[in-house]
């Protein structure tokens, strides 16, 4: 079954931090570069950093030096880690398949209080 299960979210002040988690089925993980999404009221989803499956991390300029984007193959698991969050980074954040992504989960709430 292709499966995509997000979880970490939740309220956090400005300038705190969370951690993401995504546990994907094998056929959307194994060797595919996956990536983490968001989408707020305002916005289109959009991109927030991606991993290839060697571990080599892209991010998008709004959260680079903040977000860090890891894998754990055995667990076939992606994280996102979130730190010094801004009210501009709450949104509900996704993650799937960065080439050919399968249907989306439902995602994980990130809310940040100013």
């Amino acid at each position: 079954q292709v499966q995509l299960v997000e979880s970490g979210g939740g309220l956090v002040q400005a300038g705190g931090s969370l951690r993401l988690s995504c546990v994907a089925s094998g056929s959307i993980y194994r060797g595919n570069t996956m990536a983490w999404y968001r989408q707020s009221p305002e916005k289109q989803r959009e991109l927030v950093a991606k991993i290839t499956s060697f571990g080599i991390g892209y991010y998008e300029d709004s959260v680079k030096g903040r977000f860090t984007i890891s894998r754990d193959n055995a667990k076939m698991t992606v994280y996102l880690q979130m730190n010094s969050l801004k009210p501009d980074d709450t949104a509900v954040y996704y993650c799937n398949r960065f080439i050919d992504p399968v249907p989306w989960g439902r995602g994980t709430q990130v809310f940040v209080s100013s």
